[in-house]
């Protein structure tokens, strides 16, 4: 019996992935976002043991919604590759169950992503935080080349790629970088779309209840025009932006 570490699960439209979306908030993460609207999920600790069996007959309740709406099952976090086996669980259960399936990663754990987890993968939601490697690390604390190196695989399996891309006022709006990220992008030959998300502080009472200060308090959001500026760089790549 597979059990992993659940934070929440939700209904959603339109962000997680096509048409309605079951989306599974797995507990667990390695990196350290500046930015991150989510520090309740950051340790595996705080989730609750959940078998994928309990889940998935939770899933089976919505399956035929879903379907009719032409979405399904996405496994979020937190990052769901910290909890393969868990993982590729879910998303085996969904197949059964005749229903799209997404990973929402970072990338960043991406080598524990097992060809037979991401066969069972319909959608691939990654996150390329910043295409400066410097930049990367001092936005997320980790490493920019695993989350590289699983784009580059997911281009050999042609896996579909929704590109996220979280654009932060004095931390991701060098437009030079936006360039080579937008170029790596249209050069895999499988990212359907870019999604520009302008920055936002909507976690911060996350923080406070947490008694933690919010690391980018003082930074703005994007202005409208800055965002529109960001996603005609990736449309002159040849990328969808949304």
């Amino acid at each position: 019996m597979t059990t992993g570490r659940l934070h929440s699960w939700d209904l959603s439209t339109g962000v997680d992935g096509p048409g309605t979306r079951f989306v599974a908030f797995l507990s667990g993460c390695p990196l350290r976002c500046l930015y991150c609207q989510n520090p309740d999920t950051w340790h595996m600790r705080d989730g609750t043991a959940t078998t994928a069996a309990d889940l998935l007959d939770r899933l089976s309740g919505y399956a035929a919604f879903l379907r009719t709406a032409g979405g399904g099952l996405t496994v979020s976090g937190g990052e769901p590759l910290l909890q393969p086996a868990f993982t590729r669980a879910l998303f085996a259960g969904a197949r059964e169950l005749n229903l799209h399936t997404a990973l929402d990663t970072s990338g960043a754990l991406g080598a524990r992503a097992g060809d037979d987890l991401l066969d069972l993968t319909s959608l691939v939601l990654l996150d390329i935080k910043c295409w400066d490697p410097a930049g990367y690390r001092s936005l997320t604390g980790g490493d920019l080349s695993p989350t590289l190196d699983f784009a580059r695989r997911l281009s050999i399996r042609a896996t579909p790629v929704w590109l996220r891309y979280v654009l932060v006022p004095g931390y991701t709006d060098d437009l030079t970088d936006v360039k080579g990220l937008s170029r790596f992008a249209a050069g895999l030959g499988n990212v359907e779309r870019v999604d520009v998300l302008p920055f936002h502080k909507l976690g911060v009472p996350k923080y406070e209840r947490l008694g933690i200060r919010f690391p980018l308090h003082d930074t703005p959001p994007p202005t409208p025009d800055l965002t529109e500026r960001v996603r005609a760089v990736f449309r002159e790549a040849g990328l969808k932006t949304v």
